[in-house]
C-alpha cells in the first residue's frame, strides 16, 4: 500500500502543477487579479472518528493508517471515507473509497479518491467526482477544489448542470460562492431550445447568463448565431452580441457592429454598419440600424439605409430615409412581400437611375410604383410624371406606365432634345429593351429626324391624341399618330427659339444620381420646377406607418 501511495503522491503533485496554472487563469476571470488572497489560517486537520487505526513509528513515523467509517474535519469542512492515510507533519491526508466532503448544507463533493493538503487547503479528488451546490451539479473524473478561493476546477473533461442547461468542456472552473463558471476548449451548452458551442465561455448558475469570450455558434431549429463576444440570457432567451456577430435565418444573414436578439419574441436588431443579406433572392439591406422579425418575416432599415439588388449582372443601389419590408399570408400559396421606401428615394445602376419621394414594390403583381415627382433616367433619356409604375417579369422590365403629366426627353446635344408629352405613357419591353411606346391624350411632340450618319435634318413638331412608337435596337422604326398629324418640319438653321421646348419641358440633370455613393446626397428640384397639381384624381401615396413590426 505504501508504494502505491508514493506513486499516487507523485502523480497528484504533477496534476497540481498543471491545474494550478489553469486555476490562476480562472481566478483572474472570476475574482479579478487585484483581489487580495484570502487569509490562510494554519489549523490542524482533526480526526473525529475511525473504526480502527494503526501506525508504524519506525518505518513511517508521520503516517497514520485509518480504516472504517473515517470522519475528519478541517475548520467548517467535514470529510468522510472508508480508509485514509494521515500525514501529520504535512497536515494532510489521502482518502480512499466513498469519499465525501460536506460544508454546511450547500456544498457536497463526492469521489473515489481524495488528497487533501491542510496547509494550502486544496483538495484533489479523482474518479467519479460529483460536486453539488444547491441546484448545480458538476461531474468529472479529476477535480481540484481550493477552499481558500472557494473554487473547483477540472482539466480532464467535465459536465456542469443546473435547472436550465448542461455544459461540458475540457477545462472548467466553478465557484460555489459567486455561482460563476468558466469553460475552455470544446465547450458545449445544451438548452432545450438551442445548442451553444464555443472555445471560451463564462456562465452564471444564478442568473443563467452565458458570457461569450471566444468564437461561438448558437444553433436552433430556426436559426444560427455566430459571435465572438457577447452575453446570452438562457432564461429570457435574449442575446446582446458584439464584434460583427451574425444571425442567419432561412438564407438571410443579419450582421452589425452589435446585435440584440430575442428568441422568444422572434426578432433581432442590428446597430452600426449593418448588413442583412438575402442570398436566396439576391438582395441586401444596409444601414446603421436594422430590425428583422423572423416570425412575421418583416424588416426595416434606416440611418444611411440602402437596398441592393444583385440578382442581375449589375447591382441596383437604392437609398431612402427608411426602407421597410412586410410579408403577408405566410405559410400559404398566397405569400407575397411588399417593399417600401420613404422619403427622399434615390437609386443608381449603371444603366438606370431614379429619384422620387417614396416607392413601393409588391411581389403579388411584381409592380414597382414611384410617387411624388418621380424621375427615371436611362442613358440620355429622362422620363417623369406624377406617378410611375414599372411591372417586372423575372427581375427584368415587362412594361412601364407613366401616369399624368407624362414627359419623356432625350438629349441630342447641349441644346437639342427630343420631347414627347401626354397624359399617360405606356412602354413595353422585350429582353430589357423598349419595343413599343404608346403616348395617350394631348400628345405633343418635338422630334429631330436624322440621316444615317446621325446628322440631324431638322426639328419636327406635331400634335395628336394618340402616338404609337415602334423601336428596335433603341432606334425609332415607325411612328403612328391618331388622328394623323402632318406636323411642321423646321430646318436646323431656321428653328424658332420659342418652339424648341414643349410647355412642360424640364431637364433635371442636376438631380440625377451620378454613382452609388451619390445616392446619399439628396438634391431636390429647384423652386417652381415641381409638377403642378393636375385636374386628374390625385394618386394615392404609400402609407408611412410601420405595420406590425413588433
Amino acid at each position: 500500500m505504501l508504494n502505491i501511495n508514493k506513486k499516487n503522491n507523485s502523480h497528484n503533485r504533477h496534476r497540481v502543477l498543471i491545474a494550478g496554472i489553469l486555476c490562476l487563469f480562472g481566478v483572474c476571470l472570476l475574482m479579478g487579479q487585484d483581489k487580495k488572497k484570502p487569509e490562510n489560517k494554519k489549523t490542524r486537520v482533526d480526526l473525529l472518528h475511525a473504526d480502527r487505526g494503526q501506525a508504524d513509528k519506525l518505518a513511517r513515523p508521520d503516517v497514520q493508517v485509518l480504516i472504517g467509517s473515517v470522519k475528519l474535519r478541517h475548520d467548517s469542512m467535514y470529510m468522510y471515507c472508508d480508509s485514509a492515510l494521515i500525514y501529520e507533519k504535512q497536515n494532510s491526508f489521502e482518502a480512499f473509497s466513498n469519499v465525501r466532503m460536506e460544508q454546511g448544507d450547500t456544498l457536497f463533493i463526492y469521489g473515489d479518491y481524495l488528497y487533501y493538503d491542510g496547509m494550502t487547503q486544496i483538495a484533489q479528488l479523482r474518479e467519479n467526482v460529483k460536486m453539488i451546490n444547491r441546484n448545480t451539479t458538476l461531474l468529472t473524473d479529476s477535480l481540484n477544489y481550493d477552499r481558500l478561493y472557494d473554487l473547483g476546477y477540472y482539466f480532464e473533461g467535465g459536465t456542469l448542470m443546473d435547472e436550465e442547461n448542461v455544459l461540458t468542456s475540457d477545462w472548467g472552473e466553478y465557484s460555489p460562492a459567486t455561482k460563476l463558471a468558466v469553460f475552455n476548449h470544446d465547450v458545449k451548452l445544451v438548452n432545450p431550445r438551442f445548442v451553444l458551442t464555443s472555445d471560451t465561455l463564462k456562465y452564471s448558475t444564478d442568473s443563467k447568463i452565458a458570457t461569450i469570450l471566444g468564437p461561438s455558434d448558437i444553433v436552433s431549429d430556426n436559426n444560427h448565431i455566430y459571435s465572438e463576444r457577447g452575453v446570452y440570457n438562457t432564461v429570457t432567451d435574449q442575446a446582446e452580441l458584439l464584434d460583427r456577430s451574425i444571425l442567419t435565418n432561412e438564407g438571410k444573414k443579419l450582421t452589425g457592429d452589435s446585435l440584440f436578439y430575442d428568441r422568444k419574441q422572434g426578432y433581432g436588431e442590428a446597430f452600426d454598419n449593418v448588413q442583412m443579406n438575402d442570398t436566396v433572392n439576391k438582395n441586401m439591406l444596409t444601414g446603421d440600424y436594422c430590425f428583422y422579425d423572423e416570425l412575421k418575416q418583416n424588416a426595416l432599415a434606416t440611418i444611411r439605409a440602402v437596398a441592393i439588388d444583385y440578382s442581375q449582372g449589375d447591382s441596383l443601389f437604392m437609398h431612402a430615409d427608411t426602407l421597410l419590408m412586410n410579408s403577408y399570408n405566410l405559410d400559404t400559396d398566397s405569400l407575397y412581400r411588399e417593399m417600401r421606401a420613404f422619403h427622399k428615394v434615390r437609386m443608381y445602376r449603371t444603366d438606370i437611375q431614379g429619384v422620387c419621394d417614396s416607392l413601393v414594390y409588391n411581389t403579388k403583381d411584381s409592380c414597382l410604383t414611384m410617387y411624388r415627382d418621380p424621375i427615371l433616367w436611362n442613358e440620355g433619356q429622362q422620363l417623369l410624371g406624377e406617378e410611375i409604375k414599372v411591372y417586372m417579369n423575372d427581375s427584368t422590365i415587362d412594361w412601364a406606365h407613366i401616369i399624368n403629366q407624362a414627359l419623356t426627353v432625350e438629349q441630342k446635344d447641349s441644346i437639342h432634345y427630343n420631347q414627347i408629352s401626354g397624359k399617360e405613357i405606356k412602354a413595353y419591353f422585350q429582353e430589357g429593351e423598349a419595343r413599343k411606346v404608346d403616348v395617350i391624350g394631348n400628345v405633343l411632340v418635338i422630334y429631330y429626324p436624322e440621316e444615317k450618319d446621325s446628322t440631324m435634318i431638322g426639328m419636327n413638331t406635331s400634335e395628336t391624341s394618340l402616338l404609337n412608337m415602334y423601336l428596335k435596337d433603341r432606334k425609332m422604326q415607325k411612328m403612328v399618330m391618331s388622328p394623323k398629324s402632318n406636323g411642321t418640319l423646321y430646318p436646323m438653321d431656321q428653328i424658332p427659339a420659342d418652339k424648341m421646348k414643349l410647355p412642360s419641358f424640364a431637364w433635371f440633370d442636376y438631380v440625377r444620381p451620378l454613382s452609388k455613393e451619390d445616392i446619399f446626397e439628396w438634391r431636390g428640384k429647384k423652386a417652381g420646377e415641381t409638377l403642378r397639381k393636375s385636374t386628374r384624381k390625385p394618386v394615392t401615396a404609400p402609407k408611412r406607418e410601420i405595420i406590425n413590426m413588433k
